[in-house]
């Protein structure tokens, strides 16, 4: 046999055995390697770094896949279009099972054989991120005309433990349990990648936005190494104030140098000081430190305005009537972030009564002294004295007197920010003096009322006033509320320092629901009660529904004076179409309102009776309603009785005109 007859021999056997099968490596159908290298995965003694990130404040590692090549290989002697998949074997699994990869394949058992399949799902199980480069997959002919495939893979080390370092703020526990799922399974980039995103966002969810992980490395027997910088803060400094003394900002920043910096707080901080109405603005820069490394410096940037300043105002509410005011105000007293303020008020007197109150100008001054860092810097003081001189609608056809003096000291809790206890000691004298003698005396006669009962009703005196209270507010805002909750609960002690036998106690809660509707609409639950715990309460001190702040549709008092009562409200705040999108804040604010009111009086008195109250109501209507700075909600109702109004009441309604948010 010459040379030239073996050649043809070697020819024909080489021709034969590429008819009878065919493999493809992944080098092959890529022409190169991607993600954790040869190198990579062999064992030995030193530690592989998977990532380190310490220069980016936010590592996510992306891999991106080279285009698959398909002309490297001669296409196949195999014929497509008569072959099927007759079984699909793995060989090199060790931690995974053959069911998790047949799972993201195109090819399946019984379906047609192509070569275009077999190579995106060699690409699809690279793109896995639990086997090396080194895979390949070989179709053979079956005697009955189906194809077997064996697919030869290479597993990663598989990941053993992982150990954490450098967290603080974050529990182990917490960043273990976004890790847990790749234990015995290979390592996986993308896997480790998806890791470290919910590693991050659990930190800035809790505010940790300097928060990163630094690095990340294997170690040969599988452990997973993972570094994290937490941002601590080097220094914080205080920039832009002028007149405000610095420790007076600086006490309100309760964030510290040393610790890990957190956005919430750092907020809460600015509020804070936004709060002293000392500063038009505040805000806060973050750079890295120059002096620590992995540390930051925080500069406060504030930007005073003018604190002193001159009001003017009036208006219209049904207990003061029209009225006019006037007042001069410091809001930061000395430089100490203090407010001191004096006001003064004439209104016409009540409007829209019935002939219970007596015709008489409403006057009223006030001066007032607040401190917001009173030991601390969650406690504040308020203090203030006051003199009222009005037609009573607590006591018909009276005039009231009252002036006195009060310390109020707040305490806002710090395992629950939305909690606030107070303390209020106070010193009041209430005198009622007779408006209309010959009136109130007619009106006992025609109820057969023993005329010795007026004294009772212009009953006053001198009390002392022990007041604690506990107040819990989770409102969105308190401009336009839309959810939350606003809560209180308040004991007023009033000890008679003219008369013992005048001491009395008792208990006023409120609580109100806030719940979102569509975009910008609310809907809100409002429910109030309180009573007597002990003493015999004063018909100028007693509870009151009818008006603005209760029962509306009724007038001041309408339907009935006593000591206890309970009542709820249910009400539908939407804006008015158009008005919300304008650039005045006042038409922004305006909301209208549909609403319910019920209400219940308990042990009525004297003026119950000769005024023929109904001690119980229902009423509906609408209103319109609009948020002031500095006064709060201002209101304009219109309510209809759905009950009996009572002799002096009208089943046609009334308006009535309400300033502020009673707590109580």
């Amino acid at each position: 046999m010459n040379f030239s007859s073996l050649k043809k021999i070697l020819l024909a056997i080489l021709l034969v055995s590429l008819t009878q099968t065919c493999a493809y490596s992944i080098d092959d159908v890529w022409g190169s390697s991607m993600g954790i290298t040869e190198d990579a995965i062999k064992q030995n003694t030193t530690t592989n770094t998977i990532f380190d990130a310490s220069d980016v404040p936010s590592l996510r590692t992306e891999t991106s896949a080279p285009e698959v090549t398909h002309d490297v290989l001669p296409t196949p002697v195999i014929s497509e279009q008569e072959k099927t998949i007759k079984s699909i074997e793995f060989m090199g699994l060790n931690s995974l099972t053959q069911e998790e990869i047949l799972s993201q394949m195109k090819m399946k058992v019984g379906e047609p054989y192509n070569r275009s399949d077999m190579q995106d799902d060699l690409k699809t199980i690279y793109e896995t991120g639990y086997f090396s480069e080194r895979m390949k997959a070989i179709p053979t002919n079956n005697d009955d005309g189906t194809i077997t495939i064996k697919i030869i893979v290479e597993e990663n080390i598989p990941v053993k433990d992982f150990t954490i370092d450098g967290n603080t703020v974050i529990s182990t526990e917490d960043i273990l349990a976004k890790l847990e799922d790749m234990k015995g399974k290979p390592q996986n980039i993308a896997k480790i990648n998806e890791a470290i995103t919910k590693i991050q966002d659990l930190y800035m969810q809790k505010g940790y936005i300097l928060s990163r992980i630094a690095s990340v490395t294997d170690d040969p027997d599988g452990t997973i190494n993972i570094v994290i910088k937490e941002g601590i803060i080097d220094k914080i400094m205080i920039e832009g104030n002028e007149k405000t003394k610095d420790y007076v900002v600086a006490r309100n920043i309760l964030t510290e140098p040393g610790m890990v910096y957190n956005e919430n707080m750092i907020k809460e901080d600015l509020v804070r000081l936004y709060a002293t109405q000392a500063f038009k603005d505040v805000t806060r820069e973050i750079e890295p430190s120059a002096d620590v490394e992995d540390a930051y410096d925080i500069t406060i940037k504030i930007k005073e305005q003018r604190t002193a300043s001159v009001s003017v105002g009036g208006g219209l509410d049904t207990a003061t009537g029209l009225f006019g005011s006037l007042g001069i105000s410091e809001n930061n007293f000395r430089g100490r972030a203090e407010r001191i303020s004096l006001t003064g008020l004439a209104g016409t007197g009540v409007i829209m009564n019935d002939n219970s109150v007596v015709n008489h100008m409403n006057i009223q001054a006030e001066l007032s002294y607040f401190k917001p860092y009173f030991f601390n810097s969650d406690t504040s003081l308020n203090t203030r004295l006051f003199f009222r001189d009005f037609g009573s609608y607590q006591v018909p056809m009276a005039i009231e007197q009252r002036f006195g003096g009060e310390f109020t000291v707040a305490h806002k809790f710090k395992r629950n920010r939305h909690t606030t206890a107070t303390f209020g000691l106070g010193a009041e004298n209430i005198n009622v003096k007779e408006g209309d003698r010959k009136k109130i005396t007619s009106l006992y006669e025609k109820y057969n009322v023993p005329l010795s009962e007026r004294a009772k009703q212009l009953e006053g005196g001198l009390f002392l006033s022990l007041s604690p209270a506990l107040l819990y507010d989770t409102r969105d805002s308190a401009t336009i509320t839309r959810h939350g909750t606003m809560a209180s609960l308040r004991f007023d002690e009033n000890i008679g320092l003219n008369g013992l036998n005048k001491t009395n106690g008792k208990l006023t809660g409120m609580i109100k629901q806030y719940i979102p509707i569509a975009k910008k609409s609310s809907f809100s639950l409002t429910v109030k009660g309180g009573g007597a715990i002990h003493g015999d309460i004063p018909e100028v001190m007693a509870y009151r529904l009818g008006g603005p702040y209760s029962i509306r549709g009724f007038k001041m008092s309408g339907v009935g004076t006593g000591n206890a009562f309970i009542m709820g409200s249910a009400e539908f705040a939407t804006p008015i179409p158009f008005m919300d999108r304008t650039r005045i804040a006042f038409l922004n604010n305006l909301r209208f309102t549909m609403w319910v009111d019920a209400g219940k009086v308990f042990n009525s008195t004297v003026s119950d009776k000769i005024y023929d109250r109904p001690m119980y109501a229902i009423s509906a209507g609408v209103g319109l309603k609009v948020f002031i700075p500095g006064m709060g909600p201002l209101s304009i109702d219109y309510g209809i009785p759905l009950t009996n109004p009572g002799r002096n009441g009208s089943k046609s309604g009334y308006f009535t005109f309400g300033v502020g948010d009673l707590m109580y």
